[in-house]
């Protein structure tokens, strides 16, 4: 709970002295896309201590918005979302859709996080989508100083990334920079199109390259329109 209330009997005011703290809905957010140790959920948290997401989660414990285990046979734990965390999602859904349309002219630079948006890759991928028994992808971010190369490798169903050279051959080159790629990502732009510009080179069998956006599943918020082209269309 936030360590003072607002002094309201209001169920808003109820829910935000649970979730208003800073971090908090970001957390519940990963524990809602499937992260369950402590390192998965600060992959997706790139920028929380340890000891801040140590202390969130103990509070969310409390609040009765999550479960800790002991990993069996291992030091650390797992969290997974009650059902009160759960009932959640369509508010969730609900912020990033809100987000979409009102907010995304506030995104600066520092704001295009590289290993939030290759965990998000990580998880989009549909190995359904892919051929045959293994699939190797390289992400190579031509705007990026450090860890500018990533892979990703679809294996069956499992897929796994990588940040140093698996020692596989590749299937498919996508040379992007890192915003073309989370606005490919969030939908703003087609693939196509960032390759009509050359923002994006894509490298391999046509059967994967041109069905790119069938086997990399787009983010749930693509599509929404922002609020300046439905309120002052162009």
């Amino acid at each position: 709970m936030a360590e003072s209330g607002y002094g309201q009997f209001c169920p808003i005011s109820k829910a935000m002295e649970i979730l208003g703290e800073k971090w908090t809905l970001l957390i519940v957010r990963e524990l809602l896309l499937g992260g369950t140790r402590f390192n998965e959920l600060q992959r997706g948290l790139t920028h929380i201590s340890p000891s801040l997401l140590t202390k969130r989660l103990a509070s969310l414990e409390a609040e009765g918005l999550l479960v800790k285990r002991k990993i069996p046979g291992q030091r650390g734990y797992e969290y997974f979302p009650t059902e009160s965390c759960k009932e959640l999602m369509p508010l969730m859904e609900q912020i990033g859709n809100w987000g979409m349309r009102w907010a995304r002219n506030n995104m600066t630079d520092d704001d295009f996080d590289l290993e939030l948006l290759m965990l998000y890759m990580e998880r989009s991928i549909n190995p359904a989508k892919l051929p045959g028994r293994e699939t190797v992808i390289r992400f190579q971010f031509e705007d990026v100083s450090e860890f500018n190369q990533w892979w990703v490798v679809v294996e069956n169903d499992e897929v796994d990334l990588c940040v140093h050279d698996p020692g596989k051959e590749v299937d498919v080159y996508i040379n992007v920079d890192l915003r073309t790629m989370c606005d490919l990502w969030m939908g703003m732009i087609s693939y196509r199109q960032a390759s009509r510009e050359g923002s994006l080179q894509l490298l391999g069998p046509p059967a994967l390259t041109r069905t790119i956006s069938e086997w990399i599943t787009p983010s749930i918020f693509a599509g929404i329109e922002p609020a300046n082209a439905i309120v002052a269309p162009a």
